[in-house]
């Protein structure tokens, strides 16, 4: 069923938030990950779709929606997932960011949740929000859920989280759609930087870490799939390579927040990591 809540609407002419979804042949997941939009609680909001070249029927799920909030552009070549999300920040008018893949769902209450720990945040020392999430299998069923360790709501020191994440090898904060920042602020810092493609968002969200705190949502506010598709298992035997590399770069300019003992944890927690999702992924993604 089509959400319409187009009489409801009430938009602001910068839009509150920019909702950018990037999307490669999506046509299975992009109708649910647009239907988890709409349904949002705060409607002050623009949602971009970014077609890669798709060539299944992404375009006519995206042109079914007549919500006015709601724009489709279509690359004329294929820029691949970095240049894409790029072409994400480039559409992008709203005063806050969110990135969504095209398989990941947004609970209803996540843009009003995330949008009023920035709107609060009136000095800017919060770089970014993120929350708890859910991982979901191909079907949306709940397989787990994943969030910050001991984790309460509020903020947390950029450079503890930095640390945190080197130390045991992996994102703690979560995929794009959990992750909601100030667009000034990607404006400052720049394009999305695949040079270790498995850790491109947590690339991002240390970047961003360098001109603030993070804010931690403790309920689950969006959803992440996961599928025999879905880009982070294709790509996911070379996670604790990708890991180690980007750890590495960090440790070079962020010494001052990573000690050479959290880097040599990280050698072990991001290799037993890699296996552990691998071993997640053979096991939960045989279900239905």
């Amino acid at each position: 069923m089509r959400t319409n809540r187009a009489d409801e609407i009430k938009t602001s002419a910068v839009p509150k938030i920019s909702v950018c979804i990037p999307t490669y042949c999506g046509g299975l997941t992009i109708g649910a990950a647009i239907e988890s939009v709409l349904a949002q609680s705060l409607t002050d909001f623009e949602l971009i779709v970014i077609d890669d070249g798709s060539t299944d029927n992404t375009r006519a799920i995206v042109e079914s929606y007549s919500d006015p909030r709601l724009q489709y552009f279509h690359n004329a070549k294929n820029l691949g997932p970095q240049g894409n999300w790029n072409r994400c920040l480039e559409l992008a008018n709203g005063e806050y960011f969110k990135l969504l893949p095209h398989d990941d769902l947004l609970h209803p209450q996540c843009l009003a949740r995330q949008a009023a720990a920035l709107d609060a945040d009136h000095q800017q020392n919060i770089a970014l929000v993120f929350s708890a999430r859910d991982v979901i299998g191909p079907s949306g069923k709940r397989l787990t859920r994943r969030g910050y360790p001991n984790g309460h709501e509020g903020p947390i020191n950029g450079s503890s989280v930095m640390r945190t994440c080197v130390r045991r090898g992996t994102n703690l904060l979560g995929e794009p759609g959990a992750v909601l920042l100030r667009k000034t602020l990607a404006d400052k810092v720049g394009p999305f930087d695949a040079t270790n493609p498995y850790v491109i968002d947590l690339d991002y969200w240390f970047r961003l870490l360098t001109h603030g705190d993070a804010y931690f949502c403790v309920d689950s506010l969006a959803s992440f799939r996961v599928s025999p598709q879905s880009w982070s298992v294709t790509i996911g035997g070379g996670q604790d390579r990708d890991f180690i590399h980007f750890a590495k770069r960090m440790y070079a300019s962020h010494s001052a927040s990573i000690t050479a003992t959290d880097m040599s944890m990280m050698q072990v927690t991001s290799r037993m990591n890699k296996w552990l999702r691998l071993a997640f992924y053979s096991i939960f993604l045989k279900q239905k």
